[in-house]
């Protein structure tokens, strides 16, 4: 085919292709120079040189201190509660993050804008009004929480009010990161396995789920990291009960106030070796994704 404007560029004498074929950015070197220091200068302050600190000061008397602190009874038993709260509101936001995505961009419905705002809403509401709400709800002054009381299970300050706190706060991660990748994958291919006699649950093992499986992934990863995190919406759940409901970041605070500092920035060790692996599983996934992608458009 005959591209005109390739041809007038290659008609242009050499001295005005510079003037035709210019970078997306004219910036000097200095100023490129400037602006890459400017922003390792902002990473290393407020990453690096924290995250430096808390692995220094939990290694200030020896890494047998640093791991007999881990070993108490109270830091065990927050590390397995901070596992068990993940493993579980995790899973439960995974499955309300795809049934979300799936409503939102196979249907059209009376109402999906307000849906789309109801998901986001964690994201502007406080943690801590979250968790008020949550006292209000299930405290033992309300009727629903009164009544869970009396039958012997408890919401607020129990396992089970931790976990909805931690739900509450972490659900829109699933969900925001399938609804654009489900939207740019539209529904032609769902239509054509139903078309073709598959069920509903085939059409999504083998047609869905493998299209979202990365977006699936990093949102799951996202989700845990800030389930594990987590402290505003569960101090005020949770009672801050030693050894019973609390958590590794509320641990941390405990702590910290006592003056224990080996102790506080050991566990807080702990908890930033969990977000660094994180960080590592989403940046292999990013690249196996980007691998996938530039497989598939060479083929």
């Amino acid at each position: 085919m005959y591209d005109s404007t390739l041809s007038e560029a290659y008609a242009l004498p050499p001295e005005r292709w510079a003037q035709k074929w210019r970078p997306a950015t004219d910036e000097s070197r200095l100023t490129r120079v400037v602006l890459i220091a400017i922003a390792l200068t902002g990473l290393g302050l407020l990453v690096l040189a924290p995250l430096a600190v808390v692995f220094a000061e939990a290694l200030a008397k020896g890494g047998v201190a640093a791991m007999a602190s881990l070993a108490q009874p109270e830091a065990l038993s927050a590390i397995k509660l901070t596992l068990l709260v993940a493993a579980i509101s995790v899973p439960v936001n995974a499955i309300f993050g795809i049934a979300a995505a799936w409503v939102i961009t196979k249907f059209d419905f009376r109402g999906k804008a307000f849906l789309i705002t109801l998901i986001d809403l964690p994201f502007s509401v406080s943690p801590v009004v979250a968790g008020l709400a949550l006292v209000l709800l299930f405290g033992t002054n309300s009727l629903l929480g009164g009544w869970l009381v009396a039958s012997g299970h408890p919401v607020i300050f129990a396992l089970p009010g931790i976990v909805l706190a931690s739900v509450f706060v972490t659900f829109p991660f699933v969900a925001r990161e399938l609804i654009p990748v489900m939207i740019e994958q539209g529904r032609t291919e769902e239509e054509a396995a139903l078309t073709l006699g598959a069920s509903g649950w085939r059409v999504f093992l083998t047609v869905t789920l493998p299209n979202i499986r990365w977006a699936l992934l990093y949102g799951v990863l996202l989700c845990n990291a800030r389930a594990m995190g987590e402290f505003g919406a569960v101090a005020v759940v949770s009672g801050k009960i030693r050894g019973q409901t609390a958590t590794m970041p509320i641990t941390i605070e405990m702590l910290y106030n006592e003056y224990l500092s080996v102790a506080a920035f050991s566990m807080a060790g702990v908890l930033a070796l969990l977000a660094l692996l994180t960080l590592l599983l989403k940046t292999v996934l990013e690249w196996r994704h980007a691998d996938q992608l530039a497989a598939t458009r060479r083929h």
